[in-house]
């Protein structure tokens, strides 16, 4: 479409934000899943900047209303409706789950020294935990909280691990520059696997 449309459309929608907030928020809702901008866009018949300004001004309106249990989170150039982190008591009533038991001890160990030291193979992981991380690798991958990054140049040729982006939806990160600093909790690099209660609680439960 020409830029004229858009421009025809942006300037209707000054007068008429209400209603795209009204239908982003139903497509966020039936989607279910996170939604690319320029899906977005392509829908509501905006340019992207356009767009972008709306769900900047709608992610604060979520955020700054109390009455709401649901808010709209960014991941890279996605967005997502979510529930708010302070039902979280709440939610697992209702799932009769508890979330941080969702994982073993030995899951969460290896999630964490894959989110701060990806891309990671399988025997580094082992020489940090001091164990093998075989079953904790392939249940993070069946919940897709890490995935597959190919193969480090090496004979041998190992399989290389990072974090997903489902792990960014998981802990609510729009990018892994949100990740704190291991220097912040006094968790040494090299020392992540005896340190695991104290950098679970204070890293990846922060949120």
């Amino acid at each position: 479409m020409s830029d004229e449309y858009f421009s025809q459309i942006e300037i209707e929608g000054l007068t008429n934000k209400t209603k795209y907030f009204s239908v982003i928020e139903s497509l966020l809702f039936v989607s279910g899943d996170s939604l690319k901008l320029k899906d977005i866009s392509k829908i509501i018949e905006c340019s992207d900047s356009f767009t972008k300004k709306l769900m900047d001004e709608l992610i604060h309106l979520y955020e700054v209303d109390n009455s709401r249990g649901i808010k709209i989170i960014r991941i890279n150039d996605s967005y997502q409706l979510v529930t708010k982190p302070n039902n979280s008591t709440f939610i697992k009533k209702l799932l009769n789950k508890n979330s941080r038991q969702s994982l073993s001890q030995a899951a969460l160990e290896t999630l964490a020294i894959i989110a701060y030291k990806q891309p990671i193979t399988k025997l580094e992981i082992d020489e940090i935990r001091g164990v093998k991380s075989d079953r904790a690798i392939t249940t993070l991958l069946n919940k897709k909280l890490i995935k597959e990054n190919g193969k480090l140049d090496v004979p041998g040729r190992p399989l290389l691990y990072i974090t997903s982006e489902e792990f960014l939806k998981h802990f609510q990160l729009e990018n892994l520059n949100q990740m704190p600093k291991l220097e912040s909790f006094d968790v040494k690099e090299d020392n992540i696997g005896e340190n695991i209660d104290k950098y679970i609680e204070k890293t990846l439960h922060h949120k």
